[in-house]
């Protein structure tokens, strides 16, 4: 369709390799950011209600010229409505926000192992599924504690787990349990927050060699290891940019160049983080 290769899923649907990311854009920026990026060639989106910017993302959806079946929307639970019945009532706030009939992508945010809801949660979101309203059901931020509870108490494991995923911290450990178990690993922060890693000396010489830039160097290093990337971006230029990573590819050195450094994360720990 657009040349982005695409995942299948456990459940039979399949999702684009890379997406737009949305955070923090507001709902205007978000609206202008998802049009341009719907044409230079994305199909998956993703958002959050606390991001508050799905009625953004939903008009850009709406007015980006694409079918709507071709597009792949994501977003995702507040921790503040953990909770079965909760969980139905702000996928409804959602989708009115979003203002579709129905979500390709539903994620719970965090799993606020504190609050212990995250369960109740995911047997809405089943539920949501065998409705119709929700085409696949996944988490965000969850270790393989987590997942592994859902499954042993529902039967269900997530399609998706979207996580803290860069060349500083590459959860090698998660990422092996995921493809055990027939997840697809998403990628937040794909680029490592900033200039950390987009400056390095080391993904600047990857770059030179393949004449891309090292946004581009980091985003192929995300689909060679069977990641899926979000890289939010409102700038058309690089939206393309970003989008444009299957051309080349990276051979095992630059493999090991690009994640050489020692592990650490950059945002909250999913085992004590609240997200509310």
């Amino acid at each position: 369709m657009n040349g982005v290769p695409r995942y299948t899923l456990d459940d039979g649907t399949t999702i684009p390799a890379i997406g737009l990311g949305t955070w923090p854009l507001d709902d205007a920026q978000a609206e202008r950011a998802v049009r341009t990026a719907l044409e230079a060639g994305y199909r998956l989106v993703d958002t959050a209600a606390n991001y508050r910017n799905e009625t953004g993302v939903g008009r850009g959806v709406a007015g980006g010229g694409v079918p709507r079946e071709e597009v792949v929307v994501t977003t995702k639970l507040p921790g503040r409505h953990h909770g079965y019945e909760e969980t139905l009532a702000s996928f409804e706030e959602s989708r009115r926000r979003l203002g579709l009939e129905y979500v390709d992508l539903y994620l719970i945010h965090w799993p606020n192992p504190r609050v212990d809801k995250y369960v109740d949660a995911w047997r809405a979101m089943i539920r949501l599924r065998e409705d119709g309203l929700v085409r696949s059901i996944g988490v965000s931020d969850f270790t393989h504690e987590h997942l592994t509870r859902l499954e042993k108490e529902t039967g269900v494991l997530p399609s998706v787990n979207q996580i803290e995923l860069h060349r500083l911290f590459p959860q090698e450990e998660l990422r092996a349990f995921h493809a055990v178990r027939g997840i697809v690993t998403e990628s937040w922060s794909p680029l490592g927050r900033g200039s950390v890693s987009l400056d390095d000396p080391a993904v600047a010489e990857v770059a030179r060699a393949h004449g891309v830039t090292p946004a581009q160097v980091l985003l192929r290093w995300h689909v060679q290891l069977g990641a899926l990337p979000v890289p939010k971006s409102a700038d058309p230029g690089r939206q393309r940019a970003n989008l444009d990573v299957f051309g080349f590819g990276l051979d095992e050195d630059q493999m090991a160049a690009v994640a050489r450094r020692s592990p650490r994360r950059l945002g909250g720990d999913p085992d004590t983080h609240e997200e509310f």
